[in-house]
């Protein structure tokens, strides 16, 4: 089969899939929008009600920020707004109609914690909200547009950079490495690297067209790729580095702003964290030496455009129409010359995988693209970088969560699929190297991950191997603080699962009660709040643990396992919710989701769970099999 046979089915199959997600996302949210109270809007995560306006401020380039909080005492609910959604707000009071409220603002997710968010809108915008205000997450189409244009863009592909490294990735090719450079060889790396880590750095840095790094939770995955970017500058390469979310992107800029590179950061300010704004397009075009002409002409277009509504003759109104055309096309040329400048002097260009279709660099050839967290990326979204450059270096965790698909069909089609999963598949250890040091947890609750998805080749770094909560500042050493690994068996207590009455999510009253009867325990220990999180796979069980938690420990983190992705704590509480005669684990089947939230603690996890129904699943059953064992392992009635 031709490679353009290969590829045009792989692109009707994308499409189709994509299309479902699409339907799936914008038109279920339109409707339910359209149908449902705004209270159950609210319990599904759409919309957020009875918020008062904490403060506002003006952000980069004239942007209102305003920030927002409950009217009462709490954190925001649980649900699907997002830094980077675009919202409306409204006052609380107006109600849906065809025609929009005149109190209506548009903005952009900027920022969020548990207890404010806060929204950007364009512009120095006039408020005029009333309080309480809602906040309603809007469909955004942008996304879908984008991936449906790469896809008609990789079918007509020809004769571009990454024409060879196309062949590569749909096999039509074998991967290919220059004389390989060893990691002795290549002189500055960072001496803190461990070896597996320079192995990594050094194969990278020798591909001549496609490299997977494979790091498991804690390996120091961002370090690695943060050294082979390093690397393939100092070769006089041109980097565009990517990851599918705004924080991730915002983590490689810091990163690499410390380690001495020049980058610049495209994207819309209101999505990057205040840390990196510096190094965002916006504010080098503000700072550039032709900032002052630019200011200059946009002065004499108001003016234009003020001569010319005063203009009463027709001769007048033409000059100044043509004035104006004038002005605007040198502004326009000032300022992508001023763009240019700036990306053509950057080391490394720096956006989220979807931002990689910015106008700002239509038309720009790269070295190397380089996609963090590639394996949360939709393959279609990897592909808007990966058809700018030669030479591609993806890292990420096929055994953590992928990305997240709304529509059912999709899903069972392949979209989750990620290249970096299928590339694993269909390359293997020809392109890949696994980072085998981990540096966040204690050895015993690392090696039952190791053992089931890792081939026990991860081993637990000498600084953390035995860390205990005891050892932490503060804390006393107790039957709790002393143990890393804790299972607490609901099995036999009666604490079935109950459906939550306005969704399908999960929750557990008996379990709720043993998760704030062992934080209890850790913070009378002296283990600070703000050290401990408590997560669930349900949404359901995290609105009632924010409730039985928040008002005693306003500091503790709760929130879902997929939420946490990417984050750690010292010590790790879950609730799996399920417990039911059925033994029906719903999608704490997904190994990837187990993996992800036992992996996030670093000196100690108490896993709550119903050992029965969980070990209906072999995986979980091995879990539970592996904290009797290695662990301690307790009966919910120690608790009651």
């Amino acid at each position: 089969m031709s490679l353009d046979t290969v590829i045009s089915s792989y692109v009707d199959a994308t499409r189709r899939l994509i299309e479902l997600e699409r339907d799936a996302e914008i038109n279920e949210t339109a409707r339910l929008q359209a149908t449902l109270s705004a209270a159950e809007l609210e319990r599904r995560g759409l919309c957020i009600l009875r918020l008062k306006i904490a403060d506002g401020h003006t952000g980069l380039g004239a942007r209102t920020l305003l920030d927002l909080e409950p009217s009462r005492d709490g954190d925001l609910p649980p649900g699907r707004v997002g830094p980077g959604d675009i919202v409306t707000l409204r006052s609380g009071r107006s109600q849906p109609s065809k025609s929009l409220p005149r109190d209506l603002v548009t903005g952009v997710v900027y920022r969020m914690t548990p207890r404010r968010v806060t929204v950007a809108l364009d512009g120095a915008a006039d408020v005029s909200l009333e309080e309480p205000v809602r906040l309603d997450k809007v469909a955004n189409d942008t996304t879908y547009r984008r991936l449906l244009d790469v896809l008609d863009q990789l079918a007509r592909y020809r004769g571009g950079p990454a024409d060879r490294l196309r062949k590569v990735l749909f096999a039509e090719r074998e991967p290919e490495f220059e004389e390989f450079e060893t990691a002795g060889e290549l002189g500055n790396l960072d001496s803190r690297l461990d070896d597996s880590q320079k192995e990594a750095v050094a194969f990278a840095v020798n591909s001549r067209d496609v490299v997977l790094i494979h790091g498991p939770p804690g390996t120091g995955k961002t370090t690695t790729l943060v050294e082979i970017i390093r690397e393939v500058v100092e070769r006089n390469c041109k980097v565009l580095a990517c990851a599918p979310s705004n924080v991730a992107v915002d983590n490689l800029v810091e990163r690499l702003v410390l380690r001495g590179l020049r980058v610049v950061r495209l994207g819309h300010p209101a999505r990057l964290l205040p840390s990196v704004l510096d190094h965002s397009l916006d504010r080098l075009v503000e700072k550039a030496e032709g900032t002052k002409i630019v200011n200059e002409i946009r002065k004499e277009l108001d003016q234009a455009h003020r001569r010319r509504r005063r203009a009463w003759k027709q001769s007048d109104r033409r000059e100044s129409r043509h004035e104006i055309r004038q002005l605007a096309e040198e502004l326009r040329e000032l300022e992508k010359f001023t763009v240019r400048q700036i990306l053509s002097s950057a080391d490394v260009v720096l956006t989220t995988t979807v931002g990689a279709a910015d106008s700002n660099i239509a038309g720009m050839d790269f070295d190397v693209v380089v996609l963090d967290e590639a394996a949360q990326a939709l393959e279609a979204s990897a592909w808007i970088p990966l058809l700018k450059a030669r030479r591609a270096i993806l890292a990420g965790d096929h055994h953590q969560l992928p990305p997240t698909i709304h529509s059912r069909d999709a899903e069972r089609g392949g979209l989750g699929v990620t290249l970096f999963e299928r590339l694993s598949n269909l390359y293997g250890n020809r392109v890949t190297r696994m980072l085998t040091v981990q540096y966040r947890m204690h050895e015993r609750i690392m090696a039952w991950s190791s053992a089931e998805l890792y081939g026990g080749e991860v081993q637990a770094h000498d600084s953390v191997r035995s860390h205990l909560l005891e050892d932490l500042p503060g804390c006393t050493s107790t039957p709790d603080t002393a143990i890393p690994l804790l299972l607490v068996d609901t099995a036999g207590c009666d604490l079935e699962e109950e459906e939550d009455r306005h969704s399908t999510s999960k929750a557990n009253e008996g379990e709720a009660n043993i998760v704030v009867a062992h934080v209890e325990r850790l913070t009378q220990a002296g283990v600070r709040p703000e050290a401990i999180a408590v997560i669930t796979p349900y949404n359901a069980q995290v609105r009632l643990l924010r409730r039985r938690l928040r008002p005693t420990f306003p500091d503790l983190e709760i929130g879902t396992v997929d939420g946490f992705q990417g984050r750690e704590k010292d010590a790790i509480v879950i609730s799996t919710v399920r417990s039911n005669r059925r033994g029906d684990v719903g999608f704490l089947a997904d190994e990837r989701r187990m993996n992800v939230a036992v992996t996030r603690a670093r000196r100690h996890v108490a896993i709550v769970a119903d050992s029965a129904t969980v070990s209906n699943h072999p995986f979980l059953g091995r879990l539970v099999g592996y904290c009797q064992e290695q662990g301690e392992y307790r009966s919910a009635w120690e608790y009651r």
